[in-house]
């Protein structure tokens, strides 16, 4: 099997399983022997995990909006040049947990920051990554807030920064990303999140099936 840069995101609201289907995918991946790495954000390098728990587990501590906005961008740039190109100029497949488009939708619609300057940062700090496809798994947000809510009790761990918001927030994150898909139908593959986990692999893996076959 020959070597395949491929740079697939995995997008959604909180509760979405978008983790979970990270996973699967990098199954479907072991099985066919294609080398692809699984990564996320914020985090996925020793800067970014610092970052990550002060974004997502300091929730004593009051970030600025903009603050907020940086603090990703810095974690991108991280991201970006030590782990995403360097595993895409090898021939890897990368599965990334989130990538600028979780800014343009959590900062930008749900914090409601200016598009355009979302925007703007998010060039900046990708560089030249840029996925070749975008899996949004869509439900309704009080489906995947009570998801999220299950998930913390199980596994006996806080909510973070963003479960804690209001129901609004997550209804204007939900429509940022709705609104993101209608605008790049070519990258985007919009999954109905409301299904069970096999049935949502099984759409996700054919269209990463494709996605190779090209």
């Amino acid at each position: 099997m020959p070597p395949m840069s491929v740079f697939i995101a995995f997008e959604g609201i909180e509760g979405c399983g978008k983790t979970t289907q990270v996973g699967k995918a990098a199954d479907y991946l072991t099985k066919r022997g294609i080398p692809f790495l699984c990564t996320v954000e914020p985090g996925g390098t020793g800067v970014g995990e610092e970052l990550r728990n002060i974004l997502l587990n300091k929730v004593s501590l009051r970030i600025h909006q903009m603050t907020e906005l940086f603090l990703f961008a810095a974690d991108r740039i991280q991201h970006v040049e030590e782990v995403i190109l360097p595993a895409l100029r090898s021939g890897t497949v990368v599965l990334c947990d989130r990538f600028a488009d979780a800014t343009v939708a959590y900062q930008g619609y749900g914090r409601e920051l200016d598009i355009d300057v979302v925007r703007a940062v998010n060039r900046w700090a990708s560089g030249s990554a840029t996925p070749d496809m975008t899996i949004l798994i869509d439900l309704p947000v009080e489906v995947g807030l009570e998801r999220a809510k299950n998930r913390s009790v199980r596994l006996e761990t806080p909510d973070d920064r963003f479960e804690r918001e209001r129901v609004e927030f997550h209804r204007r994150v939900r429509a940022g990303y709705l609104r993101l898909a209608g605008e790049e139908p070519d990258r985007f593959r919009l999954i109905d999140g409301t299904r069970g986990i096999d049935a949502i692999h099984e759409e996700i893996r054919g269209h990463i099936a494709r996605l190779l076959a090209r």
